[in-house]
């Protein structure tokens, strides 16, 4: 098994695919915790549905799939946190009206033109195989920019994730910074399709932040277990797709889950044993 894991290296479409996951698993670890927190999570899951909508609209019409979703699931991240705000309809509802809505048209669209053909088939459900040389030179600045940016607006993610009314008093713009929180989501969610699915790439976003808070209490040491928790798992995830021939957006969900039940099961020993 050894020697299959690291013959795994010689192959560029794992390299590709290697670089690209374990930059959307740091992102969206990041991200995920203020989400989290806020119970604003299945955001990950809407914008997912509309980038699956968008793609479909551009593989049928032989677009750039990547150069098409991202602004069409930035635009969707935007007037869902004004939908949610200013609306009533909120939170969840406002997600799935979206999210719902965008599905369908994708499915739709699809049947009516192609079919599920296997570039659907790998948006749908992820796929090692499918991050080509085009999808990963735009996925690496567009990741590095959404990891640079979390990181210099750390304080005042911090500030709006805890008390926007607190926040807002001391200065922070925080409209501003919730709308910048949801595009850099936008931006994590349709560079991480082509390996995790839409169906299943919010997991990226609940899973490690869940797992974290079962141990950490601080808002920094979740961040960084999570960050660590999301890598590892993708890691893993992905090796345990290549060697079972498993779908890697599922193997890298049940390696998260797997990790969620192990670090509740030490939160509970830990907590009988405190008594």
């Amino acid at each position: 098994m050894i020697e299959s894991v690291i013959q795994l290296f010689s192959y560029p479409f794992f390299i590709r695919a290697f670089i690209v996951g374990i930059l959307i698993a740091l992102c969206a670890a990041l991200l995920g915790v203020s989400l989290v927190l806020k119970r604003y999570a299945m955001i990950g899951d809407g914008l997912a549905h509309v980038g699956f909508g968008a793609l479909s609209v551009a593989l049928v019409m032989n677009w750039a799939p990547l150069y098409i979703s991202i602004p069409v699931v930035i635009i969707a991240a935007f007037f869902l946190l004004q939908l949610s705000e200013n609306s009533k309809i909120k939170g969840d509802a406002a997600i799935a009206v979206i999210s719902s809505s965008a599905l369908a048209i994708g499915i739709v669209v699809t049947s009516l033109a192609t079919g599920m053909n296997i570039d659907v088939y790998n948006y749908m459900f992820g796929s090692i195989l499918a991050v080509s040389k085009e999808d990963l030179q735009i996925s690496i600045p567009l990741s590095i920019i959404v990891i640079i940016l979390f990181i210099f607006f750390y304080q005042k993610i911090f500030a709006i994730t805890f008390d926007e009314n607190f926040a807002h008093a001391i200065g922070v713009k925080v409209k501003f910074y919730k709308i910048m929180l949801a595009v850099l989501t936008a931006i994590t969610i349709v560079i991480g399709m082509r390996i995790m699915g839409t169906l299943l790439i919010s997991s990226l976003i609940i899973f490690p932040a869940l797992s974290s808070m079962r141990l950490f209490k601080s808002f920094r040491h979740v961040v960084i277990s999570s960050a660590i928790i999301s890598i590892v798992c993708f890691i893993f995830g992905i090796v345990l797709s290549y060697i079972f021939s498993t779908p890697a957006g599922a193997s890298i969900v049940l390696t998260n889950l797997t990790c969620f039940l192990l670090f509740s099961l030490v939160a509970m020993l830990r907590g009988h044993a405190t008594k």
